[in-house]
């Protein structure tokens, strides 16, 4: 049996989000809030996290890395966390250890198909929050470039880095209280992909071959809810979800033809089959031709572990070329069965080439309360799978 490729572009498996945290780890960052402890103990709390992170990755083989976001309070901190010039709250640790204002971890007795509140106007952290500026956004630190050299000094495997997209951004902007300082959302919007560049740019420098922009938000275009607020503030969806694509092909265009760029669309870190708690409903059909067919991206990561994603037809949209990363494995209840992920990505293929084809988990691992074993049993199972499925 061969190797796996490891033309980063044409890699088996993912991984797209969170990773539990240490128990050591929390603690430390909740000490950090109240004060008990430094700033240089949180970050070696960190870097204990991440080595050990990296290490459980390489033994299973994975064929990318990630640091599990173990030093963020939220995956949108990102950008959020990065910049100045908001009028928001900063992002906080919460003394659970938990990803601070986040979603609650999937309750096992939740009702199935509850909405969870997303995107609240009120006072929070930027991004996380729908917040006006009360000056021009300018980077204040790169924290995607500091992830990125932690992890990647532990690690002899390639090290992706994820940052929140251009049009999660706009969405949590709320640009009718922010007039004095960008006069409409396309003024806004050209210093976000400025800086975005600018990270983007510097961790490219620094090594990394993999970018993952997250943007969850593509999935409002498909939410009647969400529909309904941008219609609301006099916005247009149609054309918020053009500027969004053009936004996002910004960030890729001009940077080494070596560098791979990934796009992950989710609905909320809770959902999976069973039900648990969401922030948005709708199948990928309404926008898929319009999305694959435009982003300029290698690779689409895609949740796919429940009923909420619809059927694989809509992969018919995607440019030969390109890679669908099958989001087949949920971020809660038991490891699933070889049998049933062989069954899906059979099901997918009456859609798509199976050489266009990957698998990954849905994003979500990181919250409070995962049984470990199991998320790493279901990352290996992955990686057991990609083996045999695409293995000459």
């Amino acid at each position: 049996m061969t190797a796996l490729a490891t033309d980063l572009k044409l890699i088996r498996t993912d991984h797209v989000g969170g990773l539990p945290r240490p128990q050591s780890l929390r603690d430390t960052q909740a000490a950090f809030e109240r004060g008990e402890v430094s700033a240089e103990e949180l970050e070696l709390a960190h870097r204990d996290a991440v080595r050990m992170l990296v290490k459980r990755q390489e033994d299973i083989g994975l064929p990318i890395l990630t640091d599990g976001e173990m030093s963020r309070r939220n995956f949108q901190e990102s950008f959020g966390g990065a910049v100045s010039g908001y009028d928001a709250l900063p992002y906080r640790y919460v003394e659970t250890g938990s990803a601070a204002q986040a979603a609650p971890a999937p309750d096992p007795n939740a009702t199935p198909s509850a909405r969870a509140a997303s995107g609240m106007a009120e006072n929070g952290p930027a991004v996380l929050h729908r917040r006006p500026t009360r000056e021009r956004l300018r980077l204040a630190h790169n924290l995607i470039l500091e992830e990125y050299l932690r992890t990647s000094s532990v690690a002899s495997t390639p090290v992706k880095t994820t940052l929140i997209g251009p049009d999660r951004i706009v969405q949590r902007f709320a640009h009718e209280d922010s007039r004095e300082v960008y006069r409409d959302m396309d003024e806004f919007l050209a210093d976000v992909v400025a800086i975005e560049r600018e990270m983007i740019e510097s961790v490219i420098n620094a090594g990394c071959r993999y970018i993952q922009i997250d943007e969850p938000g593509y999935t409002a275009y498909v939410d009647g809810p969400s529909l309904e607020m941008m219609r609301g503030r006099g916005e247009n969806p149609d054309a918020n979800l053009a500027r969004g694509i053009a936004a996002d092909n910004a960030l890729t265009r001009g940077f080494p033809d070596d560098v791979t760029f990934a796009l992950h669309i989710c609905r909320g870190g809770g959902g999976g089959r069973g039900g648990q708690w969401f922030h948005r409903q709708g199948t990928y059909d309404a926008i898929a031709e319009q999305l694959y067919g435009e982003l300029e991206f290698d690779r689409f990561l895609l949740e796919y572990d429940s009923d909420a994603a619809g059927g694989f037809e809509s992969l018919r949209y995607v440019p030969a070329g390109k890679v669908a990363v099958l989001g087949l494995v949920s971020n809660h209840g038991e490891v699933e069965t070889r049998e049933y992920l062989e069954r899906r990505l059979e099901e997918a293929t009456q859609f798509i080439p199976l050489e266009q084809t990957a698998i990954c988990p849905r994003c979500g691992f990181g919250g409070a309360g995962r049984d470990e074993d199991i998320v790493w049993g279901k990352l290996a199972l992955l990686q057991d799978v990609a083996r045999d499925v695409w293995s000459d």
